[in-house]
């Protein structure tokens, strides 16, 4: 599937910025589920690339004085449906992520929550148990538009009992770990069968000795298909963000982005993809 991506973020703040340092985990992965066609960022005064500690494609971008910013990203992308799982490819060693974070910590009630799947992984084994943890975490975290922030936390987001996918990923990841089960987040993109635009997207991915990398996406209850673009990779949601940054003044920040993904069908242009 070819998948057409447009992601505009834009930035109005009350007082003009002497600065802005950011880091943006903006450009799809090189992993044998997708191939990048065309791909451009535009909108930072300086653009650096680099590579991080995750193996992701990263760009540094440096901004003068400003009270509007815009960042533009557009790209064709070309997925293949792995059903879900990706070998181990990135050199990194999957027990890594083992390690909990401050937005995986778990509490005696993830604790209380993850307990079942632990005796499941005994008795039916790692895939099986991942399975029904995906589907444990759809019903006890519900799925609700812009009801968290960036920084709300697993153990926050399971007493509340709902959250967006972010938290949903993050709970998993943090029942997983439990389980010991090395599993990291996942940032991306999602293209949905039945709108032409969605918002970028996270879910799971989990380390099994005799599969690899094997994704869960609690928000929709299934494992990553050829709608899903990757972006990034990490131990949470700070590791594997889109964008994360600083700036210097400014005041209050006021935020929009439009995330469109549409299939290219072929000889069709991005023009009239959009």
């Amino acid at each position: 599937m070819r998948l057409h991506v447009t992601h505009e973020t834009r930035y109005h703040l009350n007082d003009p910025a002497r600065r802005s340092i950011q880091i943006l985990r903006l450009t799809p992965r090189l992993d044998r589920c997708q191939r990048t066609l065309d791909w451009q960022i535009t909108g930072p005064d300086r653009l650096t690339a680099w590579v991080d500690g995750f193996g992701n494609r990263a760009h540094l971008a440096d901004n003068g004085p400003h009270g509007r910013l815009l960042i533009r990203v557009e790209g064709v992308v070309e997925t293949t449906d792995t059903v879900g799982i990706l070998p181990l490819e990135d050199g990194l060693p999957p027990r890594m992520f083992l390690r909990p974070t401050p937005l995986t910590q778990v509490d005696d009630a993830l604790r209380a929550f993850a307990a079942p799947f632990v005796a499941a992984r005994k008795q039916d084994g790692s895939l099986a148990a991942l399975h029904a943890l995906m589907n444990a975490v759809a019903d006890k975290v519900v799925h609700t538009r812009e009801s968290t922030a960036v920084d709300h936390t697993a153990a926050q987001a399971l007493a509340g009992g709902a959250g967006v996918c972010q938290d949903q990923a993050h709970v998993f990841i943090a029942a997983a770990r439990l389980l010991e089960v090395p599993c990291r987040y996942v940032s991306g993109y999602l293209f949905g069968q039945e709108s032409t635009a969605m918002a970028s997207h996270a879910w799971a991915e989990a380390f099994l000795e005799d599969l690899g990398w094997v994704s869960f996406d609690p928000a929709n209850r299934q494992s990553a298909t050829e709608a899903y673009i990757r972006l990034a990779v990490g131990l949470d949601y700070q590791s594997a963000c889109p964008i994360r940054g600083q700036r210097t003044g400014g005041g209050e920040e006021s935020l929009e982005v439009t995330v469109t993904v549409q299939v290219q069908h072929p000889g069709q242009s991005q023009s009239q993809a959009q």
